[in-house]
């Protein structure tokens, strides 16, 4: 499961959470990401986990016919809702994407941006299995993370046995966190997601990449 201290770090730097986006060197992948989400998004009725501040929940909502973002942290709740999105659309809840509620609601897509590098190697099959048990089979999956590049990407200070990697991130009150963060290729992609889903297609760029499937 996502560990305590990752909770715990990204409700403390919520309103720091999108500066990633502010880097100059990655304005051209994230407008085309932007635009490979809206698209394939478009006429969907999608159920957004982990979406934090709604950097996402906003691309969406531009082309989807409903958008329900969810996050952990009410922290990013907050921050979604002053985004003003259109409440016909879009509805923001606070849910942990490990134990979704039953009356989640009925959905053709699921979104999960930047959160499944944070899901460890070894958990992401039962991940997939419990949201298999809220959101039923055949669900159409999109997965959006970015890549690991040398000198834009926070340095990785270890791996472990399983071969999850980690990262020492600074909390804006001085504390810090090691937080699980993988950068998957796309081999490792596929191999790992082959028992639960199907019809995987990836869309990569320099610093960005784009996953669809199935669930089986």
């Amino acid at each position: 499961m996502i560990t305590e201290q990752s909770a715990q770090f990204y409700a403390k730097s919520a309103s720091n959470h999108d500066r990633i986006y502010d880097r100059p060197e990655r304005k051209d992948d994230l407008a085309a990401m932007r635009g490979h989400v809206a698209e394939t998004l478009r006429g969907h009725t999608v159920l957004e986990l982990a979406c934090g501040t709604g950097y996402w929940t906003a691309v969406i909502a531009d082309t989807a016919d409903k958008v329900v973002a969810t996050d952990i942290n009410p922290e990013m709740i907050a921050l979604g809702k002053l985004r003003a999105l259109p409440g016909d659309k879009v509805d923001f809840k606070v849910a942990d994407a490990w134990n979704l509620p039953d009356d989640i609601g009925s959905y053709t897509a699921v979104f999960i941006g930047f959160w499944w590098s944070h899901v460890k190697r070894e958990e992401q099959e039962r991940f997939l299995a419990q949201l298999r048990s809220k959101v039923g089979d055949d669900m159409f999956i999109v997965l959006l993370d970015d890549a690991y590049v040398e000198g834009s990407s926070e340095t990785v200070a270890r791996t472990d046995m399983e071969g999850n990697t980690y990262q020492i991130r600074i909390a804006p009150d001085g504390e810090r966190y090691e937080i699980p963060k993988t950068y998957p290729s796309d081999s490792a992609l596929r191999k790992k997601l082959a028992s639960s889903v199907r019809e995987i297609k990836i869309v990569r760029l320099e610093y960005y990449w784009l996953l669809t499937c199935r669930l089986k």
